[in-house]
């Protein structure tokens, strides 16, 4: 299995790790500039102006491209407000696309947008059209309905353990001359019902910053496991795949995303990954990292939750 890993800028140890394991690169994907998308602003830094946030950006999609690792731009905010169906909107995407493509060559686009789906496959057909995991695509109904703008999907995640539901959409996807595709490492909890609120504050965060907030919002799954009662349910309750158990979808999906470009230890996500191997505590792998300290989900099989010895409790190193 190969994967598609984040770029996550100004951290040059894990955009060299990515070069240095290229064999197992599918694609490296990236927001651009002050484009929403479904994670934070990918150039809005406390310690280095967006000019240098860009221009790291460019440097790196340069040593990306001249090692020859594919590259996929992300349009994948759950909402672009106002601008959503403007002109103006769609010809900064034209003239963006433009430019990352005779700069350093790109091979898909993920998006959650119908409309920037279409606006490809008018103007950009080499490039592979992706639907965002963020559509949550679970049947095949899901997949026709949009099929005339998308060549690729993501599975919904919570479909990650079915296989039944896996090799049902496979064998849609490989009837109609589609790909498919998986998120591996998410920490989202299951069919959550504040997923799509929290994705829309994420794509107006920029607004949102600017105002005189009575409320902060940091997530429905972080709430639910301030409460030690619910520690035993989130093995059930989360889908991420281990890396011991990647080897189980190679006949199905065309590659594996690892949810990189915000977490605090990318290079050791990836690597964990490459190996097939994890020791530890296995939230420490995903995207949102959960912490349910002095307890811990030792990786294993079967998986198991253990308060730890905090006298003894070494923070593992930084790889």
């Amino acid at each position: 299995m190969k994967f598609m890993v984040g770029l996550q800028n100004h951290n040059d140890n894990f955009l060299h790790n990515i070069i240095e394991n290229k064999e197992h690169i599918y694609e490296v994907y990236f927001s651009w500039g002050d484009f929403p998308n479904g994670r934070n602003n990918q150039i809005h830094s406390e310690d280095y102006t967006p000019w240098e946030m860009q221009q790291w950006q460019i440097d790196a999609l340069r040593q990306l491209s001249d090692a020859g690792i594919p590259l996929n731009i992300l349009f994948n905010a759950n909402c672009y407000g106002r601008d959503s169906q403007s002109r103006a909107f769609f010809q900064k995407i034209g003239s963006t696309v433009d430019y990352i493509q005779s700069s350093f060559g790109l091979q898909s686009v993920t998006t959650t947008s119908p409309l920037i789906a279409k606006f490809f496959k008018n103007n950009f057909e080499e490039i592979e059209v992706r639907a965002s995991v963020n559509m949550e695509i679970g049947t095949v109904q899901g997949m026709e309905y949009i099929a005339p703008y998308f060549d690729s999907y993501y599975m919904k995640r919570e479909y990650n353990r079915d296989f039944g539901k896996i090799e049902e959409l496979k064998g849609w996807c490989d009837a109609n001359g589609k790909r498919l595709f998986m998120l591996a490492n998410s920490g989202c909890l299951n069919f959550c019902s504040a997923h799509n609120f929290h994705d829309n504050l994420v794509a107006h965060e920029s607004e949102i910053s600017k105002m005189d907030n009575a409320y902060n919002f940091g997530g429905i799954c972080h709430e639910f496991l301030k409460n030690p009662d619910n520690y035993p349910k989130l093995i059930e309750y989360t889908n991420f795949v281990r890396p011991e158990d990647m080897h189980k979808y190679d006949d199905y999906f065309v590659a594996a995303k690892l949810a990189t470009r915000v977490h605090k230890n990318p290079t050791m996500v990836l690597q964990s990954y490459i190996r097939g191997k994890y020791s530890g505590d296995i939230l420490r792998l995903l995207e949102p990292s959960h912490s349910i300290y002095p307890y811990v989900i030792e990786n294993g099989d079967p998986l198991q939750l253990k308060k730890i010895n905090t006298d003894l409790y070494i923070e593992e190193e930084k790889q």
